[in-house]
């Protein structure tokens, strides 16, 4: 019991120096105030238009017991102000001036900012904070706990002498709610609002507004004039008669079930471009009568002044549609959603491509084991060809449609691979001035050239993607461009749209590889032209003999008998038949035999040669010398050996003893290569002579470098980087690196009988051979110091070397495994693959799209668009081809291509035509201003020509208004000619003494809206607290 007594007598102590929440919540929002320096803020000496400035805000979170608010703070900057801290505190409290807020509420250049917080809009201030619940959910409604907020601000505004104006939000959000307090030494400003969903009907009109104005300031003498300021907003929706169709629609007669084409399908030569509906929406016009006095201007329930056509301020908005459907971009992202389909040809084509495709696979392993096989095959054109494989494929599928319709895929297949290539040269489709300005444009983007195969591919590919089966369409043309290369490599057709030579590393891998399949064919034609000639003269020959055989027939045929003469000419038929047989084995063998590369020795033209002479280090004198020599290699003689020997005991004095080191280690090469006649030559090289038996040097017929791409060249590093730094891996790194400086030092040998290694290196690598001046005036030349050093690389290759001309040596590059490599690589890629490939060059396709569209009076657009084009740049250069970052640049597109469709349609609307001016400059610049500017000044108001214009659109969506629904009509002013306002704002200010008549005079200010649904009154009235 006695514990229980003491439990009782416990009784709570409360600690009133405790800071309660309410405290410390003042104490947050004074912190705050303090560290954003908000009771120094300096004074303007001039209120500033706020279309001239940039508005800019800073938060931060504050806890009132459990509720959370937020703190920002809205300022207006301007270009030409001043951050700085004003002087000393003394000089402000001298000044007499009324705070920044009253003056900012007074100030007419505040009024209707075209783009601004509400708070600025409805009570003018420039500077101000915004206390609000920090989650959307919570609102303060009730009225206690509003005062509550209004006071916590009130003494912390008065305890940091803040002259900014706080406001606190409430209500719901929706509703834009505020109540606010400014204060300043002997001058205090309420901020109340009124906000009714429809209008009382006295309150109405301005005559209504005004006795609501004067009740609120009453008790002061002497009322003097209020000011007013109307604006007027009249919103445009119906542009029937005025606009123009975005798109040219299909037409009728050509669409059908096989071939349903969208809107804005232009074929499949190009993308199509702009919005497919119109992306102005509305037009709002503003009407504003800025400033009159009360007097002036009579507004009540029976009769109105403000005449929207008299009135002296026009300006106008257009609202755009958020987000309009543009035919680029939506192309652009239907393709890019193929780059994540894992689907292969076959399984999206079904069984009967697959089985045509095994069908070519067993002919590209049959070429592969018997290279020897003649492939004879008839000229045709892509048209027949593609009707060839359909009846091949109609014996095993079903009566499933296919994807592409057969006369579009002919026509798509003749515009990738027109029939005379030879003909659609770049020669005669010269290059203009615009197309050379996007080539260097565009020079560092890793894609494919304008015009080029691939080029067009990924354009058809697109359209074909969008409009013709999708996916399927896509696999179907993928398929059928398959089996056009597969063919062209066949029947040693070039593939047009694509440049001559080794494939260009600076384009995409797709482009490279169809670069190497046409390498690939054209040194198969090369090669068999050769061996045509080669043919040629051995019948040639056969053929003298077959004469020289039957002259010995003629001759015995008059002195033996008839009996002899018929033994005789049996005879001769058995050796022709002989030298037939042989004709055709020799044919045979060097058909099959993949070890050769058969040479023309006596006219070919080495174009390639003279492209690589970098890599072999051949100095621009020599190379000239080289060109201006026209000698024919075949008529030279060779000394015979003893000359030579004797030249290079000569050579080999002891009184040159550098020469007798090379010497010794010559001699062995030099006896062998005296033994054979020169072959392989190609011209003589200017006046050089060789070091050992001082005979002309002649160039040789040397093998064209094999030609790589990327990937191979990446492959090749990789295999040498796996060799490892042992001695084995070294020898075989070597080997492997120098099989071209192999050959070519055979086919030096073979048309240099008696060459050393000083020759070689004097011809092949100028900077390792150094002449120099004796004391005798006597130029003499020597090998460099690396060429010196025993066992190195160029000795070993030498030492190796057997005199052997070009066309009797092995190939480097071997184009039937190469070509098949190609088709090999293509053919294994999935839809995805294929579009991850084709995307780089389609984004290129797209900006040069964009750039033909008109864009002369967009200048903000050239800056965008170079930098989309610099960010296109890296992405296409990127080691990993990411699918976001060209999502990322499909937006940026969009979004360019929506403002060209804006401006297409503003100039529509706004042509010369439509406005009946002669003054087009003046129009376009209007334009121009409507899509860079959020509010623009109509000049001339009613009567100028684009106020006309407007005027007009108005008037006749009125009438069509009024033929539609009889029963919408209007009074006063607006039965005749224009509609109703959509919103009405009125502004009411003036300058009086309150709260007494001895008390300073201070500003007040009222805003009103009066819309269909919306009544809102914002006033802002100040009173003296010195003098009341």
């Amino acid at each position: 019991m006695s514990e229980e007594t003491e439990d009782t007598d416990v009784f709570e102590i409360t600690d009133f120096t405790t800071a309660s929440e309410w405290e410390r919540f003042i104490a947050r929002l004074e912190h705050i105030l303090h560290d954003w320096k908000l009771n120094i803020v300096p004074q303007n000496d001039k209120v500033k238009k706020g279309e001239n400035g940039c508005w800019k805000e800073r938060q931060e979170f504050i806890q009132f017991a459990n509720f959370r608010f937020i703190i920002t703070e809205h300022r207006l900057f301007f270009e030409d102000e001043q951050t700085e801290e004003v002087s000393s505190s003394k000089e402000e409290e001298t000044d007499d001036r009324l705070p920044q807020t009253m003056e900012d509420m007074i100030s007419m250049d505040c009024d209707f900012p075209p783009r601004a917080h509400c708070l600025c809009r409805w009570y003018g201030v420039q500077h101000f904070l915004v206390l609000a619940p920090s989650a959307k959910s919570d609102a303060i409604s009730s009225e206690s706990k509003c005062n509550l907020l209004l006071s916590s601000a009130t003494v912390a505004i008065n305890n940091t002498n803040c002259k900014v104006p706080v406001f606190a939000q409430i209500q719901q959000k929706w509703r834009r709610m505020y109540t606010g307090v400014a204060e300043a030494p002997g001058v205090r400003t309420t901020f109340d609002m009124v906000h009714l969903m429809k209008a009382p009907p006295q309150y109405n009109h301005l005559q209504g507004l005004l006795n609501i104005f004067r009740s609120k300031i009453a008790g002061t003498v002497n009322i003097p004039y209020v000011n007013v300021s109307v604006r007027f907003t009249f919103v445009l929706q119906d542009w029937t008669h005025y606009s123009a169709w975005p798109q040219q629609p299909p037409d009728i007669d050509e669409v059908d079930n096989e071939n349903d084409v969208s809107i804005g399908y232009a074929g499949f030569k190009s993308l199509p471009f702009g919005a497919i509906e119109d992306p102005i929406r509305e037009l709002h016009l503003y009407t504003t009568w800025p400033c009159f006095t009360e007097d002036m201007m009579v507004d009540n329930s029976s009769f109105s002044d403000l005449d929207p056509l008299r009135a002296p301020v026009w300006s106008v908005r257009v609202r755009m549609v958020d987000n309009p459907e543009c035919l680029l971009a939506d192309y652009l992202l239907e393709f890019e959603k193929l780059c994540s389909r894992k689907e292969s040809t076959e399984q999206l084509l079904g069984k009967a491509y697959q089985e045509e495709n095994e069908e070519n696979i067993g002919e590209a392993l049959q070429r592969l084991t018997d290279p020897g096989m003649a492939f004879i095959s008839k000229k045709a054109t892509v048209v027949s060809r593609l009707k060839t494989r359909r009846k091949k494929r109609r014996k095993v599928e079903s009566n499933e449609p296919e994807p592409i319709p057969t006369e579009l895929l002919n026509e798509i297949l003749s515009y990738l691979f027109p029939d005379d290539a030879e003909n659609s040269s770049e020669e005669s489709n010269p290059v203009n001035d615009e197309q050379q300005e996007n080539k260097e444009k565009y020079r560092h983007f890793k894609t494919a050239p304008e015009g080029s195969l691939v080029y067009k591919l990924a354009v058809c590919m697109c359209v074909v993607n969008y409009n013709h089966g999708g996916m399927k369409g896509a696999a179907h043309l993928w398929h059928e461009f398959l089996l056009e290369l597969r063919y062209r490599l066949e029947s040693k057709t070039l593939i047009s749209g694509l440049n001559s030579g080794s494939p260009n590393l600076g384009y995409c891998i797709l482009h490279q590889k169809l670069q190497m399949l046409n390498c690939c064919i054209s040194r198969k034609i090369a090669r068999e032209r050769r061996l045509k000639q080669t043919n040629s003269q051995t019948t040639t020959e056969t053929n003298n003999e077959i004469s020289s055989h039957q002259e010995i027939t003629n001759t015995k045929e008059i002195q033996s008998s008839s009996v002899s003469v018929s033994a005789e000419e049996e005879m001769v038929t058995d050796e022709l038949q002989g030298s037939e047989w042989s004709v055709k084995s020799n044919k045979t063998d060097s058909d099959s035999d993949e070890e050769f590369f058969e040479c023309d020795d006596d006219s070919r033209h080495f174009d390639d040669k003279s492209s690589n002479s970098d890599e072999k280090n051949i100095s621009e004198e020599k190379s000239g010398s080289l060109e201006g020599t026209s000698d024919d290699a075949r008529t030279d003689t060779s000394p015979d050996a003893s000359s030579l020997s004797t030249v290079t005991s000569q050579q080999i004095s002891p009184e040159e003893e550098e020469e007798e080191s090379l010497g010794s280690i010559e001699t062995k090469n030099f006896v062998d290569s005296v033994a054979h006649q020169p072959e392989g030559r190609l011209r003589q090289c200017d006046d050089l002579l060789l070091q050992s038996c001082k005979e002309p040097l002649y160039i040789p017929i040397m093998q064209d470098p094999a030609p790589m791409t990327e990937d191979m060249l990446e492959e090749h590093a990789e295999i040498l980087a796996q060799l490892g730094t042992s001695s084995e891996g070294a020898e075989l790194r070597a080997r492997m690196q120098s099989a071209c400086l192999l050959s070519d030092m055979e086919s030096f040998k073979a048309a240099n009988p008696g060459c050393i290694l000083a020759d070689f290196v004097r011809w092949y690598s100028p900077r390792d051979w150094i002449e120099e001046v004796n004391d005798d005036g006597v130029v003499k030349g020597s090998l460099s110091q690396r060429m010196k050093i025993p066992g190195n690389t160029w000795q070993e290759v030498w030492n190796q070397a057997k005199p052997c001309p070009a066309h009797r040596q092995r190939r480097l590059f071997d184009d039937t495994k190469e070509a098949e490599k190609v088709l090999h690589f293509l053919s294994s890629m999935t839809l995805g693959d294929l579009a991850l490939h084709l995307i780089p060059v389609l984004i290129h396709t797209a900006l040069i799209r964009v750039e033909q569209a008109e864009m002369k009076n967009l200048p903000v657009l050239k800056t965008t668009l170079e930098q989309i084009i610099s960010s296109a740049s890296k992405t296409t250069r990127s080691a990993s081809q990411e699918v976001t970052k060209y999502q990322d640049l499909i937006k940026q597109i969009k979004l360019v291509e929506a403002v060209i469709a804006r401006s297409e349609s503003l100039k529509t609307k706004f042509s010369p035509q439509a406005t009946g001016t002669k003054n087009q400059a003046e129009m376009e610049t209007f334009v121009s201003s409507l899509l860079e500017q959020p509010e623009v000044p109509v000049i001339g108001a009613a009567k100028g020509p684009a106020g006309s214009l407007i005027k007009k659109l108005f008037i006749d969506a009125q009438r069509t208004f009024k033929s539609t629904d009889e029963e919408g009509s209007s009074t006063g002013q607006n039965t005749s000619q224009f509609p109703r306002p959509t919103g009405r704002e009125f502004i009411l200010r003036t300058s009086v003494p309150r709260p007494a008549p001895y008390s300073k005079p201070t500003h007040q200010r009222m805003f009103c809206v009066l819309m269909q649904d919306e009544f809102r009154i914002a006033g802002a009235f100040s009173e003296d607290t010195s003098f009341q």
